[in-house]
């Protein structure tokens, strides 16, 4: 089959080992990109006890509606913002805690 396919196609066993490399070459190269970092996202894992609190802080936010910020906090982990600077998104994820949320940075 393998020599079917390799006729047919021109593809040689050597040339399915290269995309291989390649992308392990390429998280490796994403490691070093990690510490560069320049937009973040920020998540919301669970609204914690005061569900309410994180709702309204949500709602303020992100300038959703209530019953759409009600929704992101239930259906956690949501995204509260994506693609913002490391001082925002720090800034807002010390503001959920502080209302009781579990937040991750990504």
């Amino acid at each position: 089959i393998n020599a079917e396919y390799g006729d047919e196609y021109g593809i040689e066993p050597a040339a399915a080992a290269a995309p291989v490399m390649v992308a392990g070459g390429g998280a490796e190269g994403g490691d070093g990109a990690g510490e560069e970092k320049s937009s973040f996202d920020v998540i919301l894992k669970a609204p914690g006890g005061a569900k309410l609190a994180v709702v309204k802080l949500v709602k303020e936010l992100t300038g959703l509606g209530l019953k759409e910020a009600k929704e992101m906090v239930d259906g956690a982990p949501s995204a509260v913002k994506e693609g913002v600077a490391k001082d925002e998104a720090e800034a807002l994820k010390k503001q959920l805690e502080e209302a009781g949320a579990e937040v991750e940075l990504k």
